[in-house]
């Protein structure tokens, strides 16, 4: 991964994605439902293959061969996450069944640590998975749940941030990019303020880790979460990172399997970290297939990723910006990679439906983030989110065919 390189080349990268070669309904596929899932390079379904038909074993203590091969690349694919987020340790790094697992094994067991008055500060743009179990570990803990605002631009409000920071605030969980704005938040700055009066930082990145450089050391989070699925690999797994530190002094999540050291009916203690957290057999060819979506992606130089995606969510913006009764919502000045719109006297139900029909893939509705509709007044919108495999002709195809649905549903 530290080698030289890839050229960036649109048109070789889709080259790898049999599921972008595909028809629907009789046209090509255009797939601007990247958000939600994106597809996978074709070294990532080899992997899946060559594990269930050549591979297929329980992974740690076994000595056989197979189970010694699972083993390996289910540990290789632990140390390539830690060097592609710049963790510490491989031990920081804990597999769980994707962000929302993530999540709620925080809010779990560093919720235990918690007491009653201590308070939790989210923000309004917040997924759902970032909201409810929040909501869950407070009423456990007689916690309290703070919110921070946003200005009908989709932006945190710093200040008002600021102001609700205090001595009982034990934890900040935040979005790195907004899942329904595409507004990217100032996570550095945040995790100082956090710190600087003594609180831990959660990071959701389930919507950067595949858009941009991710650095937790820089950041200085305390953890950060992420999901395979939305990075080129398997659904049903994901990544934890914590600082060891912390980590250490969280009890476990879960109990059976892999998290124990002794079990005795009088007492068990439990297993070293990672495995403290990593109880029962794990998604092994996920995991191994994740490993080998990073190493995809890390052929290429992210800042040149970040560039072509950033380039097609403002082409996309601007030629929406022109149609009477469209409705940009989310406008942050930074911003990546999402545009989410409304149409005015018209569903956005009705509009996915007919985008459909012309083989484009887009998500509508309220994103999980019902909140967040309520502060916009709206019952959802159109989602058009992007991958470094979308091209600037897919959206001129995509905006004539919004067009064409709107002149239909009027």
């Amino acid at each position: 991964m530290e080698g030289q390189k890839k050229h960036f080349n649109v048109r070789e990268i889709r080259e790898q994605f049999p599921a972008l070669r595909r028809l629907i309904y009789g046209k090509n596929l255009i797939y601007f439902d990247n958000g939600a899932t994106s597809q996978k390079p074709q070294m990532v379904l080899d992997a899946i293959n060559m594990y269930y038909s050549k591979d297929n074993a329980n992974i740690h203590r076994g000595v056989h061969y197979m189970s010694q091969k699972a083993t390996t690349g289910f540990e290789d694919a632990r140390q390539i996450i830690q060097k592609y987020i710049n963790a510490n340790k491989s031990e920081e790094i804990i597999f769980t069944k994707g962000t929302t697992d993530s999540i709620n094994l925080v809010a779990f067991s560093f919720g235990q640590l918690l007491n009653a008055g201590d308070e939790v500060i989210i923000s309004a743009m917040e997924h759902h998975s970032n909201i409810v179990p929040w909501q869950m570990m407070c009423e456990r803990r007689g916690c309290i749940l703070k919110i921070a605002p946003i200005n009908k631009k989709g932006e945190l409000i710093m200040a008002d941030f600021e102001a609700l920071l205090n001595s009982k605030t034990k934890l900040v969980s935040i979005t790195h990019i907004s899942n329904t704005l595409g507004t990217i938040n100032p996570i550095k700055e945040i995790t100082q303020k956090a710190h600087a009066v003594g609180a831990k930082v959660l990071i959701d990145g389930a919507q950067s880790i595949q858009h941009m450089k991710i650095d937790v050391k820089d950041i200085d989070c305390d953890f950060f979460a992420f999901s395979s699925h939305k990075v080129f690999g398997p659904t049903g797994v994901g990544v934890l990172y914590g600082k060891e530190a912390i980590l250490e002094k969280m009890p476990p999540y879960q109990g059976g399997g892999d998290m124990i050291a002794k079990v005795t009916f009088e007492k068990t203690t439990y297993n070293e970290l990672p495995f403290k957290f990593e109880a029962g057999t794990p998604h092994i060819a996920g995991v191994i297939c994740l490993g080998k979506a990073i190493e995809f992606l890390s052929q290429f130089d992210i800042e040149a990723v970040q560039k072509h995606e950033h380039d097609l969510m403002e082409y996309a913006q601007d030629m929406l910006s022109t149609f009477e009764g469209v409705n940009i919502i989310g406008e942050a000045k930074k911003k990546t990679s999402v545009v989410s719109f409304t149409v005015d006297g018209i569903h956005p139900f009705d509009i996915g439906t007919l985008l459909d029909k012309q083989g484009i893939a887009v998500r509508t509705g309220h994103h999980c983030t019902q909140p967040l509709m309520d502060f916009y007044k709206i019952p959802g919108t159109i989602r058009a989110s992007f991958a470094f495999y979308n091209t600037k002709e897919e959206i001129d195809t995509f905006i004539e065919a919004v067009e064409k649905s709107i002149n239909m549903l009027k």
